[in-house]
């Protein structure tokens, strides 16, 4: 195994905790997943304060649940996937911030990345229904796939910025699992600076946000997620201090299934096509300062693969990490930023 890659952010806060801060720990459940929060309480702090943060922090998950899972029967997402055709939707801030980025990404891409492939996350078995691991389930004819893309146009959602509202064209389905997750780090990590705490890490299924040090000074060093099922591979492991940055990992070995003649189907999809991606990419890794980008990102790159993700990321300076399936083991590719960061 080779040794371990550093990465450490350009701009370092050399605020460091005050004498005498706690150590405090809190989690919980939510969408489906487990999220935690580590952070230092300063000793001017208002008393007892750490013990009513469980419930907001919770409050901040519920809120992105009731708004955007396609879980959900009665989300707000739900609700817009099943509204009559031709109708407008007001939205509440935070899913007008999270649509408004996913609709930023989806053209800065190409349609690589789209929060309304709804129709296409289903058809191959990786939303609420027909589930790809449930008894029965088989993979989606071709015809079935070509409709749905034909039909993209015409099911493409409209946003109005001024007046903070969507558009349902009739037929679009929203799917927001690849932004929202994230999202909802950051809620978790603004709850705790809205209470003057600067020093923290959140995280809420293996996607994370960190701010300032750790009582000892140092910084909330994170393993940066590797590919599980590698034999062999002699990629470093690295690490990274989350101080003032946010990490997401999309990878091929979370949901996938496998057809008849072997070949892996895994959940990361091309829009543009309406079939799985298969360009060998295992996993891609993105750090960013908020965790909806990290998280928005990391799909959009996995789609893209890594040549023409690469360069997506170089020209907007985004710190990403590529490992691609290769005879023998995996490949690293990195972007600039990302060996920019290396100590």
């Amino acid at each position: 195994m080779a040794e371990r890659a550093v990465l450490v952010p350009l701009d370092i806060d050399p605020a460091l905790p005050g004498p005498g801060s706690r150590a405090c720990a809190l989690a919980g459940t939510a969408m489906g997943t487990a999220w935690s929060a580590r952070f230092l309480v300063p000793p001017h702090a208002p008393a007892g304060l750490e013990g009513g943060l469980r419930a907001l922090l919770q409050a901040e998950l519920d809120l992105v649940v009731a708004q955007m899972s396609h879980w959900k029967p009665d989300s707000l997402l739900a609700r817009f996937n099943a509204a009559p055709a031709g109708s407008w939707h007001d939205l509440p801030p935070e899913f007008f911030a999270v649509i408004d980025y996913a609709l930023q990404v989806r053209d800065a891409s190409g349609g690589a990345y789209d929060p309304a492939a709804g129709a296409l996350v289903n058809l191959w078995g990786f939303g609420p229904v027909r589930r790809y691991d449930a008894a029965g389930f088989y993979a989606p004819a071709a015809d079935a796939v070509a409709a749905i893309v034909a039909r993209r146009g015409a099911a493409s959602v409209e946003l109005d910025r001024a007046g903070r509202r969507l558009f349902q064209p009739g037929g679009a389905l929203l799917d927001l699992s690849s932004v929202a997750k994230g999202f909802a780090v950051d809620r978790l990590a603004l709850c705790l600076e809205r209470h003057g705490l600067r020093h923290y890490l959140v995280e809420a299924g293996g996607e994370l946000r960190g701010a300032g040090a750790r009582n000892d000074g140092q910084p909330w060093w994170v393993e940066v997620e590797g590919v599980p099922d590698a034999d062999g591979s002699t990629v470093a492991q690295a690490v990274v201090a989350l101080h003032g940055l946010a990490i997401a990992t999309s990878g091929d070995y979370r949901q996938y299934f496998h057809q008849p003649q072997g070949r892996r189907v895994a959940h990361t999809l091309d829009p543009r096509s309406g079939w799985p991606v298969d360009n060998g990419v295992a996993s891609v890794t993105v750090l960013a300062p908020t965790c909806m980008a990290a998280d928005a990102l990391s799909t959009t790159l996995a789609v893209l693969g890594p040549q023409a993700g690469i360069a997506f990321a170089d020209a907007r300076g985004l710190a990403a990490r590529y490992l691609v399936r290769e005879a023998g083991g995996l490949r690293e590719t990195v972007s600039g930023a990302w060996t920019a960061l290396l100590e």
